[in-house]
């Protein structure tokens, strides 16, 4: 799966443990992702150039160059904003959330609103969640409700292989934020924890989740979600 890895795949010669010649491939991994963005055609489709813009910018993160990884995921996520391209948006803000800059959990709530709202891959929308459940704190209902959103999101938008495999790792996901909130092991004991914390009502969730994006946000939005939401697919 590739958003919930976080291994940059750089070639079958990497050695992992040798930081100097990852150091490199990462420099010649840039380096050939540059070229290909300068050798588009200047009519190039947009999701393209931010394709490769924003492969770039996880490659990075894997060199620890945050804020160059920050400026281009920033003007990448208006880009694709304003194109209508929600799956570009949303791995800008994955980006922005992974250059662990000041307003990086701020990212992460846009990116989370995105996937969210928008029927993107899903892993994604379920990597961005799990974020938020491992920045949560044991005890937080919030880490219970993203991991709940993040399983209905499979149940709804992922199929074949993708989906089994997204359920288990979901699955997995929310029986970990059970036993950290409430030191639940049972199935049965479970099932009582999923039902008072309304975790199997999609209409109870969902509303607390945008609650908890609004306080990661403190209220301030790089986009108008009104506007955004009229855009939703029937």
């Amino acid at each position: 799966m590739k958003y919930l890895q976080s291994e940059l795949h750089l070639g079958s010669n990497e050695c992992a443990g040798d930081a100097v010649q990852s150091e490199k491939l990462i420099e010649l991994h840039l380096a050939e992702l540059q070229q290909q963005i300068d050798a588009l055609p200047a009519d190039a489709p947009l999701d393209d150039r931010l394709h490769l813009t924003l492969d770039r910018g996880y490659a990075l993160l894997e060199g620890n160059l945050f804020d160059q990884a920050w400026r281009i995921a920033r003007q990448a996520l208006d880009e694709a904003v304003d194109a209508q391209l929600w799956l570009r948006a949303v791995e800008a803000c994955d980006i922005m959330f992974q250059s662990d800059r000041e307003e990086s959990v701020r990212a992460l709530a846009h990116g989370i609103w995105l996937g969210v709202t928008f029927p993107i891959d899903p892993e994604l929308s379920v990597a961005m969640l799990q974020h938020l459940v491992d920045e949560s704190p044991d005890r937080s209902d919030g880490a219970a409700v993203a991991a709940a959103t993040a399983g209905y999101l499979v149940e709804l938008r992922a199929d074949g292989e993708q989906k089994e495999n997204l359920q288990f790792f979901t699955r997995q996901m929310l029986g970990q934020v059970a036993r950290n909130h409430s030191q639940v092991e049972e199935q049965e004991i479970f099932d009582f924890w999923v039902e008072r914390l309304e975790l199997n009502d999609p209409e109870k969730f969902l509303p607390r989740l945008s609650l908890v994006l609004d306080i990661l946000t403190d209220g301030v939005w790089w986009f108008e979600k009104e506007q955004l939401r009229a855009h939703i697919p029937e």
